[in-house]
């Protein structure tokens, strides 16, 4: 099955920018930016995240308010913050050995900062990557991790997998089968999320007057560092506050 799949990704491997790179810093951008994100949302915001800040240095002497910005569009952003605060630590500290100590970054991100940037022999399991090694009965190595990732993203997919493209269907014990529909996210239209998002916008474009926002969007931004309210004026953290003079 190794050997299939590997010659499979070779004819068929997705291009990205950041299989381009053995560089942790971007690996773990593109990584964090893919939580919960498209593919094809991510590939240029990735690009334009790295022109701005092609170092975890760079980024970490940044405000927090401008990567907050910078990430408007992708949600969720307590990834960016996170994501910063990961760049000051390494900036800092260098790379952790257990890199589940940087903010923000769990099993998953970490197995693939180290498989993908940093060389480590460890297979970084993904749902993509878990479904093909449940479904194949086959452990498969760190060395598959890319071919494993888009063989369950373009061919192996969670309700129909199209078996009659796939290089394992062969030796695969669960050819043929299909798979109950998975519970979908709730519609983001009309959500708290969507209240936030458009909280956290507004506060972008410039310091808001408590009494002009969503009281509970607030509320959670605040508790989630993605904002400061201070003398009942909001900005994003780390942004200068106008003076008596402008405001």
């Amino acid at each position: 099955m190794r050997e299939s799949l590997l010659a499979w990704f070779d004819a068929n491997g997705r291009d990205l920018p950041w299989r381009r790179t053995r560089d942790p810093y971007a690996i773990l951008v593109s990584e964090v930016m893919l939580q919960q994100t498209q593919v094809d949302r991510v590939v240029p915001r990735y690009l334009a995240w790295l022109q701005r800040w092609p170092t975890a240095e760079a980024l970490a002497a940044a405000p927090a308010a401008d990567a907050i910005h910078e990430w408007q569009g992708l949600g969720y952003y307590r990834r960016a913050l996170n994501l910063h605060r990961a760049a000051q630590q390494i900036a800092g500290c260098g790379w952790p050995e257990d890199l589940t100590e940087l903010p923000g970054v769990g099993r998953y991100t970490a197995d693939a900062v180290a498989c993908f940037g940093l060389g480590r022999d460890v297979l970084p399991v993904d749902t993509n990557v878990a479904r093909v090694r449940e479904r194949t009965g086959e452990a498969f190595d760190a060395g598959c991790a890319q071919a494993l990732m888009d063989l369950g993203a373009t061919v192996c997919l969670a309700r129909v997998p199209r078996c009659g493209a796939c290089p394992l269907a062969a030796d695969c014990p669960a050819r043929g089968r299909r798979y109950e529909p998975l519970r979908k996210q709730g519609r983001f239209e009309g959500s708290f999320r969507q209240r936030r998002a458009a909280t956290l916008r507004l506060v972008a474009a410039g310091a808001r007057p408590v009494a002009e926002l969503d009281a509970p969007a607030l509320a959670a931004l605040e508790r989630d560092g993605l904002v400061t309210v201070e003398a009942g004026l909001v900005t994003l953290p780390g942004r200068e506050r106008p003076s008596a003079e402008t405001s």
